[in-house]
C-alpha cells in the first residue's frame, strides 16, 4: 500500500526581555526590519526575534513586510511551484500522475540487476509523489480559509486518492519486489535500510486485496474510496445537533461574566449559550444549577442521526475492507505492523490498565461525592455522580485546593507564547543542537497573514527543516491542536535530478525535484535531502497591541496550553530529526503508537525545573517562575487523573468494539450508540445518559481507527 506511510498525526487531548523593556514602534520597526533582512544569514542570532515575532503583532507585521510580501507575484503556497492559485492542484495532480505513470513502467521493465536492485528506491519515490499531493491537499482542504482553495484541494485529494488506490492493487508492483527480494544476489547488494522498507511495501500490499482477483480488487479501490468520502464528511459535519440553548440570568449566575460576553444572543432575562466550545465548557465547570448542567451536558454531546449514520456507514465500510483484505476485522488489519499487534494484545493491555485506575478513580468519586452531598444538604443526601457532575466538582475541588494554597493562580504570566517558543528553541539546541529562526513570509507561502516561518537550523548542517505556526485562532478555524507533515525528508538522488533537467530544460532541477519546496545540498559530498515541512496548529488568542504608547500584552498561556504545544512539538521534532534516504521510514512514518511516544515525552519536559528555567519568566517583571507554582498545578492535576485516565481507557475500548466484528455482525443490527453505551455500562465509574451521542464528536476514529 504505497499511502500508507502518509499519514497525518493529530493529537486530541517558556529569559526574555519583552516586560522590562518597553519598545516604541519606531525602534521596533527597525529592529523587525534588520532582523528580517539578517534571519537566514545569522547563525548565532538572539533569539530575542524570536519572541518578539509571536508575542507582538506589530513586530510580526513589520518583520513580516521587510520580505516584501505583498511586492511580488506569488512564490506558491509553502513556496509550492505549482500552488500560486486554487487551480493549480490540478496542474499538481496531473504531473504526479504523469510522474508516477513513468515510475511505475520503470520498475515493470526493470530487467537488469542495477534497474531491480533500485526498485526499493523507486516505489519509495512513487509513494512520496503521491504522498506530495495528498498531505498538502489534505491540510489544504480542511485548514484554508478561502473556499476556493479548500474546494480545489478536495477534487485533487479525490482523484488522487482514486488513482494511488489503482496502484496499491496493481499486483505487478509486488511481483517485482517480491522477485527482486528472492534473489539472493540483489539482496547482497541491499543495506539493511532497503531491506526493511522492501519488507514494509510488500507488507502494504498484502493489505490492499492485492492477491485477489480483477474484480475484488476493484471492489477493494471502490470501498477505499468511500471510507476516504465518508471520513472526510464525518470530519466537515462534525458538530451537536442543538447549537445553542437559552438560559435564564439565574441559572448563569456562577458564570464568569466575561465568558458570557461571548455567548450568542442576549434576551431580557437570559442568554442563549453555544453548545460546545469555550462559554460551554467554562459554564460546564461552573453552573451550579444542576438541571441546567444536565441540559447543557446533553446538548453537547448529542449529535444529529445523519451524522451517526455516516459513521455507521464508514465504520462499515472499513469492516468490509478488512474482510476482503483477509482479516477478521479492521482493527485486525490495522494493528497488524503497529507495536500491539493484536486486537487480543490491546484488550488485555486496556483491561489491565482499566484494574489497575480502578482504585484511584473510586478515590476521586468519593471526593466528588462527598462535595456534591454537603452541597445538597449533608453527608446523608441521597445523590449520585451524574456525567453533568464532573467537571463541575472537579473544579470545585481544584478551586478548594488553591484557596488552601493562599496564592494566587497567575501562573500565565509566565508564559508568554513567545517565551514558550524561545523555551523549546533552547531546549533543543541543548537535546539536539536545532534551533527555530524565524523567517519573513514570501508571497502567497502562507493561508493566513498570522501563520509564522521558522527554519529549524542544526549548528553544523544549516537549515534541515521548515515550521509553519499557524497558533492563533481565527473564524471558522478547527480549536483542536493538530500537527501535519506536509513532506518528509527524502535524499534525492543525481538520477532524479539529472531527469528534471532533460523534462525541464529551462528551471532549476534543484527546484523541480522538490516542486520548489525546501531542499538542502551538501556540496562535499553531493547529496541533496527534501527537507520536512510541517505545520503546527494551536487555538490561542492572538497577542493585544494598541497604538502608541498604551498597554501591550502578549499571548498568555495557561499550563495546559503549554504542555499541549509542547506535546505538538514533540511530533514537530520527530518529522524535523528523522532524516533518512527514503521517506516511508522518515520521522513520523512510522507505527502510528509509536508516532505519539516523542510527543508524550515532550509532556514530561513542560514540567520539569531545569527546563521551565530555560524561559519561563513574567511578561512584565521579567522575575523568573517560581517552581512552587508549576508544583502546585501538578498537584491540583493529579487529583483528577484516575478518571481522566479512565475516560482515556473507555475511548480506547470503544474504538476497538467498533473496528471489531461488530459493525457487520452485530445482533440486531449495528448500531453505534448502542455499543457506547454498552461500554460505559460495563466499564464506566458514571454512565452515560442515554439520550447523548458523544461518538458523533469523536474524530480520531477517523486517523486512528483501530489502533
Amino acid at each position: 500500500m504505497l499511502i500508507s506511510s502518509c499519514r497525518l498525526y493529530r493529537a486530541s487531548i517558556r529569559r526574555s526581555l519583552f516586560g522590562s523593556i518597553v519598545v516604541r514602534d519606531q525602534s521596533r520597526r527597525c529592529l523587525a526590519v534588520a532582523a528580517a533582512r539578517q534571519s537566514c544569514a545569522s547563525q548565532s542570532q538572539d533569539d530575542t526575534v524570536l519572541r518578539h515575532v509571536f508575542d507582538s503583532r506589530s513586530f510580526w507585521r513589520d518583520f513580516r513586510r521587510a520580505g516584501d510580501f505583498t511586492k511580488t507575484p506569488s512564490n506558491g503556497l509553502f513556496c509550492n511551484r505549482y500552488l500560486t492559485h486554487p487551480q493549480g492542484f490540478l496542474d499538481f495532480s496531473k504531473t504526479t500522475v504523469e510522474k508516477c505513470q513513468r515510475l511505475v513502467a520503470s520498475v515493470i521493465r526493470a530487467s537488469t540487476e542495477a534497474e531491480r536492485c533500485s526498485i526499493p528506491h523507486t516505489l519509495d519515490r512513487l509513494s512520496d509523489s503521491l504522498c506530495r499531493l495528498l498531505d498538502v491537499a489534505d491540510f489544504v482542504r480542511s485548514t484554508h480559509p478561502d473556499n476556493s482553495w479548500r474546494q480545489a484541494s478536495t477534487r485533487a485529494y479525490a482523484m488522487l486518492f482514486e488513482f494511488m488506490n489503482i496502484l496499491n492493487t496493481n499486483p505487478n508492483l509486488k511481483f517485482k519486489l517480491e522477485g527482486a527480494l528472492g534473489d539472493p544476489d540483489i539482496k547482497a547488494r541491499w543495506n539493511d535500510e532497503e531491506k526493511m522498507v522492501t519488507q514494509i511495501l510488500l507488507k502494504d500490499f498484502s493489505k490492499s486485496a492485492i492477491d485477489l482477483p480483477d474484480e475484488k480488487r476493484q471492489a477493494f479501490v471502490d470501498l477505499s474510496n468511500r471510507i476516504s468520502k465518508l471520513g472526510t464528511q464525518f470530519i466537515r459535519d462534525m458538530g451537536p445537533e442543538r447549537s445553542s440553548i437559552y438560559f435564564q440570568n439565574r441559572q448563569l449566575k456562577d458564570v464568569d461574566p466575561l465568558v458570557l460576553q461571548q455567548a450568542m444572543r442576549r434576551h431580557l432575562t437570559g442568554i442563549s449559550i453555544p453548545t460546545v466550545g469555550p462559554v460551554a465548557v467554562t459554564a460546564l465547570r461552573s453552573m451550579k444549577d444542576e438541571s441546567a448542567r444536565r441540559e447543557l451536558y446533553i446538548a453537547g454531546r448529542t449529535s444529529p442521526k445523519s451524522h451517526l449514520q455516516t459513521l455507521q456507514d464508514f465504520l462499515q465500510t472499513r469492516a468490509k475492507v478488512a474482510i476482503l483484505s483477509g482479516y477478521s476485522s479492521y482493527a485486525d488489519m490495522n494493528l497488524s505492523d503497529k507495536l500491539a499487534k493484536s486486537p487480543a494484545a490491546v484488550n488485555s493491555f486496556l483491561s489491565a490498565l482499566f484494574n489497575d485506575n480502578k482504585v484511584q478513580t473510586q478515590q476521586e468519586m468519593d471526593e466528588m461525592l462527598l462535595l456534591k452531598k454537603l452541597e445538597k444538604g449533608g453527608r446523608d443526601s441521597p445523590v449520585r455522580i451524574e456525567a453533568w457532575d464532573r467537571d463541575y466538582y472537579q473544579t470545585l475541588q481544584a478551586n478548594k485546593q488553591r484557596s488552601r494554597s493562599r496564592r494566587p493562580d497567575f501562573i500565565s504570566a509566565y508564559f508568554s507564547l513567545g517565551t514558550v517558543m524561545q523555551g523549546l528553541s533552547r531546549l533543543f539546541i541543548q537535546l539536539y543542537g536545532v534551533r527555530f529562526e524565524p523567517v519573513p513570509i514570501t508571497p502567497g507561502e502562507v493561508w493566513d497573514p498570522e501563520v509564522r516561518r521558522l527554519d529549524v537550523m542544526d549548528e553544523n548542517e544549516g537549515r534541515i527543516a521548515v515550521l509553519y505556526c499557524d497558533l492563533f485562532a481565527r473564524p471558522g478555524k478547527s480549536p483542536n491542536p493538530a500537527h501535519f507533515t506536509l513532506r518528509c525528508s527524502r535524499r534525492i538522488s543525481t538520477s532524479e535530478i539529472e531527469e528534471a533537467s532533460i523534462l525541464h530544460p529551462n528551471l532549476d532541477p534543484m527546484q523541480v525535484v522538490n516542486d520548489g519546496m525546501a531542499i538542502s545540498h551538501d556540496a562535499s559530498t553531493n547529496t541533496t535531502y527534501q527537507l520536512p515541512t510541517i505545520v503546527l496548529i494551536c487555538d490561542f488568542q492572538e497577542p493585544v497591541d494598541h497604538h502608541d504608547d498604551g498597554p501591550k500584552e502578549p499571548t498568555l498561556l495557561s499550563f495546559r496550553n503549554v504542555q499541549t504545544l509542547f506535546h505538538e512539538m514533540g511530533h514537530a521534532i520527530h518529522s524535523i530529526l528523522g532524516r533518512t534516504a527514503f521517506q516511508v521510514v522518515s520521522g513520523t512514518r512510522c507505527a502510528t503508537d509509536f508516532a505519539e511516544l516523542p510527543s508524550v515525552l515532550m509532556e514530561h519536559f513542560a514540567a520539569d525545573a531545569h527546563v521551565l528555567s530555560l524561559f519561563a519568566r513574567h511578561y512584565q517583571t521579567d522575575a523568573p517562575l517560581p517552581y512552587e507554582m508549576v508544583a502546585e498545578r501538578l498537584a491540583i492535576e493529579r487529583r483528577g487523573q484516575g478518571i481522566e485516565t479512565e475516560h482515556q481507557i473507555l475511548l480506547a475500548m470503544l474504538d476497538q468494539a467498533y473496528h471489531s466484528h461488530l459493525p457487520l455482525t452485530m445482533e440486531g443490527g449495528f448500531d453505534t450508540t448502542k455499543v457506547l453505551q454498552d461500554v460505559w455500562d460495563r466499564y464506566g465509574s458514571v454512565k452515560e445518559p442515554r439520550e447523548t451521542s458523544p461518538q458523533g464528536f469523536f474524530g480520531h476514529l477517523v486517523e486512528y481507527g483501530g489502533s
